[in-house]
């Protein structure tokens, strides 16, 4: 059967699909020449919004919403730069249920290490009444509370031409046992003993002549700067250092001292019931020096001035108003032991004394001793002498300032300010020689008998 053909299409009527233009551009499509491209979605002039936009933004009419914390919502703009410099804003304090604290008020906070350090002191003064005590009554009396340090002074290398200068009068005391002294510079003990470069001398060669200086400087050492020593103790150490004939001649003076045979000639030792040392530093002052002695050998020098800081001991006071001292100032003199009675020097060795064995007083003194020795070292092929022991040579001597005169029994005396009213109304003790100055080694040391006075101390 014949299949039939398809009839042409008709124009429609009315408008409709396939039928004529609306328009009447006779049937030709208005969007057939359009390209969708990104050109033309840009150039668009009305975006259309997501479909959650317009429900965000219809639910959002009748409800905003709330920042939650933490984040910054889209309404907020742009977040703040941060401040380098500048204070943080302070957080109000809350309580552990949340409840906010009442703030704290401004300019107090400065009590509480206020009281702190008051509390501090006042526990601080309570547990050193004695020591501010001391300190009121030398601020008020222009005591060593406030000294000034005097220079340093480097040892000797030659005889100084004048005295050293004045310092400040001061009351010395225990925390400052050298104020108002012109010591207060000198080298501590043993530093004062610079020994010369030793050379060949007669028949030593330069070897043995350093081990001669230096055993001086053993023996002044031994002799002058021996706590033990200083507290009255047999100085084993020093006359271990002398040959026979020496120290026999010293064993024997301490075991009965006089004026002929005085230990303290030799040894720097003070009565520990009198006079105890403080600080167990000795300011020393000098030099040392050798020569050829011809056929002899070798003459070492010595020239020494040795300063003793000491303050009272437990029978100072008692001591100080003794009703019968001696003419010259001093205590009254002390009988020598006889033979087989009990040897002064074996009193309590290194005895150390607390400041309140002296109702609490700390006043010290000074007592100023100077020394020129001589010691000899001869050939010992020619004598009969040990040539590792000291002898002594002609000439020399010692001198003691702030010591009672005429008391022979082995030991020092010093005077302290303390006790100067009880003193002075006893007649007879104090001393009415010529003043002189203890510090001035620009001068020779001349031997006297006479008992004068020191103008400083």
């Amino acid at each position: 059967m014949p299949i039939a053909e398809d009839p042409e299409p008709r124009p429609s009527e009315g408008g409709e699909p396939g039928g004529s233009d609306p328009s009447g551009a006779g049937g030709k499509d208005p969007f057939a020449d359009l390209v969708l491209d990104d050109e033309f979605v840009k150039g668009a002039a009305v975006t259309e919004q997501s479909g959650r936009t317009r429900m965000l933004a219809a639910q959002w009419k009748h409800t905003p919403p709330v920042d939650p914390g933490g984040r910054r919502s889209v309404d907020d703009g742009p977040a703040a730069p941060k401040r380098r410099f500048g204070r943080k804003p302070k957080l109000q304090a809350v309580d552990p249920w949340g409840n906010p604290r009442p703030p704290k008020r401004r300019g107090l906070e400065w009590r509480t290490p206020l009281f702190a350090v008051l509390a501090i002191a006042v526990l601080v003064a309570a547990l050193n009444i004695e020591g501010l005590r001391n300190w009121y009554q030398g601020g008020s009396t222009g005591s060593s509370a406030s000294h000034t340090p005097v220079p340093t002074v480097a040892p000797e290398t030659a005889k100084p031409t004048t005295a050293p200068p004045k310092v400040d009068a001061d009351q010395p005391t225990v925390d400052h046992p050298w104020a108002g002294s012109p010591a207060e510079g000198w080298p501590n003990g043993a530093d004062a003993f610079v020994l010369p470069d030793a050379k060949a001398t007669g028949v030593f060669s330069a070897d043995q002549v350093a081990a001669q200086l230096q055993l001086v400087k053993d023996y002044l050492t031994a002799a002058n700067l021996d706590p033990q020593v200083i507290a009255g103790g047999r100085p084993e150490a020093a006359l271990a250092l002398l040959d026979r004939a020496e120290r026999d001649q010293a064993a024997a003076a301490l075991a009965t001292p006089s004026k002929e045979n005085d230990p303290t000639n030799w040894f720097s030792r003070f009565d520990p019931r009198e006079a105890v040392q403080v600080g167990g530093v000795v300011k020393v002052q000098g030099r040392i020096g050798f020569e050829g002695d011809g056929d002899k050998g070798v003459l070492v020098h010595a020239d020494f001035s040795y300063v003793y800081a000491v303050r009272p001991g437990p029978d100072a006071a008692k001591r100080a108003a003794s009703p019968a001292p001696s003419a010259s100032g001093g205590p009254k003199p002390t009988k020598p032991a006889a033979p087989g009675t009990q040897d002064p020097a074996a009193r309590p060795v290194g005895l150390v004394l607390p400041a309140a064995d002296v109702a609490g007083d700390t006043w010290t003194t000074r007592t100023v001793v100077r020394r020129v020795e001589n010691f000899r070292f001869y050939d010992p092929a020619r004598y009969q002498v040990n040539p590792k022991k000291i002898a002594f040579g002609e000439g020399g001597g010692s001198d003691s300032a702030n010591s009672a005169c005429d008391v022979y029994d082995g030991f020092y005396h010093p005077q302290f300010a303390q006790f100067d009213p009880v003193q002075q109304d006893t007649p007879g003790s104090r001393p009415t020689g010529p003043a002189t100055d203890p510090y001035d080694r620009s001068k020779d040391l001349v031997p006297s008998d006479q008992c004068g006075t020191v103008s400083r101390n």
